[in-house]
């Protein structure tokens, strides 16, 4: 998908730093239900003796015992896959997120011929910096504007370009990703990550008036996109969907990354090219297993 490009060395604390924690809730909870239920397993075990006396007040002998065992197991490894849930969820949201941005930026061949870029729903700005600074070591003189729905993130979001240094190629703007505010053939680059699934969510992300909504971001995408000029989608769950509106919009080199797990399910990478010219036909998808 593009020029490869190098790991980064910074730190996940430094990434830490400067963008927090989004949906740190969602982390919380399940790091206190791991506790809590690594707690109730310990207690299981020291105290094993009397859950077994409590459980032959239903049944008796071996019975007892093996209800006991049994309980204690599926608790401790409750707790386990709590844990293991928070610990994935951390690094999705931090270091995963910041390596499928270098990832994306590395599907564009030429930055240094970008005047224009947008990045889709650019929440703390992970990906939106990670273009800017990618503007910056190519000298262009190329801006990339980020849209989100709320005023209060886009604030956020200049507040984590200014302490990447990148403030002087970063515009940010509120607006509905499924009208965007931008003319037609607008921009060089589209990018946006994790973000097209949470359109329409309000309806349930299996209804069909929420797959009509990311259609419709889809396609808004591609509106603003100039001819020749690359979009590139990391998403979770509903890349097929993805892939078939773009061969309905006549996009070409549509690439699909190999599986990422993130959040705990599966993601990948799509980009894709608009014709200078569309073709008749729906476009060839490659799957690159080398992204």
């Amino acid at each position: 998908m593009g020029k490869s490009v190098a790991a980064s060395t910074r730190e996940w604390t430094q990434i830490y730093a400067i963008y927090g924690m989004d949906q740190w809730q969602t982390l919380m909870f399940l790091l206190v239900h791991a506790i809590f239920f690594s707690i109730l397993s310990l207690l299981f075990l020291f105290y094993f003796v009397p859950v077994c006396a409590f459980f032959e007040s239903f049944v008796h002998g071996g019975a007892a015992r093996f209800a006991s065992g049994f309980v204690g197991s599926v608790t401790a490894l409750s707790a386990v896959c709590l844990f293991f849930a928070a610990a994935n969820f951390f690094y999705s949201a931090l270091p995963l997120h910041y390596d499928m941005a270098q990832r994306m930026v590395g599907a564009v061949n030429d930055w240094s011929t970008v005047k224009l870029a947008l990045d889709l729903g650019c929440g703390r700005g992970i990906l939106l910096n990670t273009v800017a600074t990618q503007l910056k070591k190519t000298g262009s003189s190329g801006r990339v504007v980020g849209l989100d729905r709320s005023k209060r993130t886009t604030l956020s979001t200049l507040r984590t370009a200014n302490l990447e240094g990148v403030q002087e190629y970063v515009t940010c703007r509120e607006g509905d990703v499924r009208r965007l505010p931008f003319g037609d053939n607008y921009f060089d680059v589209v990018v946006s990550g994790v973000f097209v699934h949470t359109v329409g969510k309000e309806y349930g992300h299996k209804s069909v008036e929420a797959a009509a909504e990311r259609m419709r971001v889809l396609g808004e995408l591609v509106r603003v996109l100039k001819p020749g000029g690359v979009g590139v989608v990391w998403d979770l769950l509903h890349v097929p969907e993805y892939v078939r509106r773009l061969q309905e919009l006549k996009m070409e080199d549509v690439l699909v990354s190999d599986r990422v797990t993130a959040f705990m399910v599966s993601s990948h990478i799509v980009s894709f090219r608009n014709p200078n010219q569309h073709s008749l036909g729906p476009g060839e998808v490659l799957l690159d297993w080398r992204c």
